[in-house]
Formats: structure tokens, C-alpha cells, sequence
């Protein structure tokens, strides 16, 4: 059977075919010159070389001017059409309309922030983007690469041990507060002082089930110590509960209406507690993807705004803080 010889395109010069489709637009050196903004001299050149490469004359002298040989004109919609795929394959990334993409996109972040923000980052998909859809993972017991193994495209929240590939951008910081029942019999108002706050029983959140944490800590370093009764999977599950018994719990400042939409009361903690710093996190893959790109903006604005919004409880809080 007879194979055909196939061409050797490691030394092809691109440039050479924008110049061809120029050429045989123009059907004129000086004329394809202009439109490339380059010199006669740099065009002929190159219309040397295209002959040499493709075999054929391209372009002959008919008098005064210039015309295109029969494989010169054979081969114009192709040249046009790939010149076109060039075109836009190379700038895409800044030209696509975002209401044309159609797209899954995977958040990871615990069930109270996907609560919390996530009803507005749909309806702004549904404005903007309309061709995405949107699912909300929540972090998993086991820490997985979901990130670089592309199970999940953006995580939220408080970034943990990542791999050094990954990229992390804070957005802001935040602080724990309290949350209880309406009407419980420890609270004045949004106040707690420190020796009920002790002695009251408490409802720990945690994926892992821990019983313990920053809060512990921060009582340790007083010589005091809190009686953490029981444990739930999530700050989610966890404002349900308080509902509906007498123990206390505690939820970052951001998700306090979600907390207060349920008929919890939050109150400052009595305590100094280190702050919480909420950032996004992608793999690099997808930085200049123009519907990752849209989610990762969009999720800033969305978390900026709601903390701006928070920042009077937020400030509260603190001040809280400074007084204990």
C-alpha cells in the first residue's frame, strides 16, 4: 500500500500562514504590507518562503498587478478558516462570554459556609452565568487532594495543609462567637460573664469529632476549664441542636445570620480567641480558565460583602474581647 510521506511541521513558522491569508486577500505584497503593519521588504520575504513551502507560485504578475494562481485560490477558505481557529483559540481565555459557558463547577467548603453563601453565588450564577451549575462539597473527614486531582475546583473557608502547588488567597478574618436558645438563663442580653460561661455545659463542632479546641485552649491559659457535653459533625447541625437544649455553642461571626434566622440569640465570647482566617484556594490549572476565573471573583464579592455587612457584631465582638 502506498504511504503518503507526512510533513515535517516542527520548523513551521505560523506567522507565515496570517501573512499567506493576508496575501491572498490583498493580492498584493504592498497592500498585505499595510494590513500587518509591516514592511514590503519583510513580506516579500515571506512570500519567498511560502512558495518554498508550499510548492506554488501563490501569486503571479498579470501586468500591473498581481493574481492568484488556481491552487492559490483552491486553498483560501482554508487558509481564512484556519486563520480564524487561530485566532480565536488564542484569545479565548480573555474574550469569552461567561453567559455562554456551560459548566459544573465543584465548591468545597463546610455545610455553613456553603449556608451562608452559596444562595447568593446562585443567584448571581443565574444572572451572570447561566450555563453553570453549581455543587457544594462539604470537606470531607479524611483531608483528600480533591483540588489537585480536580474533584473539587475552588475550596472556601479555612485553608488547612495544602500541596505547595496549590494557590491560597485570603479574603479576611474572622472571629468565633457565642450562640444559645432564646431565652437562656446564663445570657444578659448578648452578654456572658466568664464564670457562667465555665461553668455551663457546651456543644463542640466538629467533622472529626473532637471534643476540644481553641476555645480550650484559650480557657487553659487562665487555669479554667468548660464541660463540652456532647459533639456534632458541623456548625450546621449544631445551631439545630442548641434549638432545642441548654447548651452552649459556638459559630464564626460570619455565619451569625444563619444563627439569629433560627431564633438563636449570639453573644461575645468572654474570652480572647484567635482569629479565623478565611481564604480560596484552586489549583493552578484552572487560573486562567474564564468560568473559574468568574467563580473565584464572584466568591470574593460574595464573602467580602457579607463580613462588610457583619462588621458592626463583628467589632462588637472584639471589643468583647478587649474587655475580658
Amino acid at each position: 500500500m502506498h504511504r503518503t510521506q507526512s510533513t515535517d511541521l516542527r520548523g513551521l513558522d505560523l506567522n507565515l500562514l496570517v501573512t499567506l491569508d493576508a496575501l491572498l486577500t490583498e493580492h498584493s505584497v504592498t497592500g498585505a504590507a499595510e494590513r500587518l503593519r509591516l514592511s514590503e521588504p519583510a513580506v516579500s520575504r515571506a512570500l519567498g518562503r511560502i512558495r518554498r513551502s508550499i510548492g506554488d507560485p501563490i501569486l503571479v504578475r498579470a501586468g500591473r498587478i498581481m493574481v492568484p494562481t488556481p491552487h492559490a485560490l483552491a486553498i483560501e477558505p482554508e487558509v481564512r478558516e484556519l486563520v480564524d481557529r487561530m485566532q480565536r483559540l488564542f484569545s479565548s481565555a480573555r474574550t469569552t462570554d461567561i453567559r455562554t459557558v456551560t459548566r459544573d463547577l465543584t465548591v468545597l467548603a463546610h455545610y455553613a459556609m456553603a449556608a451562608v453563601f452559596g444562595p447568593t453565588l446562585v443567584e448571581r450564577a443565574a444572572a451572570e452565568a447561566p450555563g453553570i451549575t453549581l455543587r457544594f462539597l462539604n470537606e470531607g473527614h479524611t483531608d483528600t487532594p480533591m483540588l489537585r486531582d480536580g474533584h473539587a475546583d475552588l475550596e472556601m473557608g479555612i485553608i488547612g495543609d495544602r500541596a505547595p502547588e496549590i494557590h491560597v488567597a485570603p479574603v479576611f478574618e474572622d472571629r468565633m462567637i457565642g450562640a444559645a436558645r432564646a431565652g437562656h438563663p446564663l445570657l444578659r442580653g448578648n452578654t456572658i460573664r466568664l464564670d457562667d460561661y465555665v461553668t455551663a455545659r457546651h456543644l463542640a463542632a466538629s467533622r472529626r469529632g473532637r471534643l476540644t479546641g481553641p476555645i480550650d485552649e484559650a480557657l487553659a491559659r487562665q487555669n479554667l476549664r468548660r464541660e463540652v457535653t456532647a459533639s456534632v459533625a458541623g456548625i450546621t447541625g449544631s445551631l439545630f441542636f442548641l434549638r432545642n437544649s441548654d447548651l452552649l455553642g459556638n459559630i464564626p461571626a460570619c455565619a451569625r445570620p444563619m444563627a439569629e434566622q433560627l431564633g438563636l440569640t449570639c453573644f461575645d465570647l468572654p474570652l480572647e480567641t484567635p482569629p479565623l482566617p478565611y481564604a480560596l484556594a484552586w489549583h493552578p490549572r484552572n487560573e486562567a480558565d474564564p468560568a473559574h476565573t468568574w467563580l473565584r471573583n464572584t466568591v470574593r464579592e460574595i464573602m467580602l460583602a457579607a463580613h462588610a455587612g457583619n462588621r458592626p457584631a463583628y467589632h462588637a465582638c472584639e471589643r468583647g474581647h478587649r474587655k475580658a
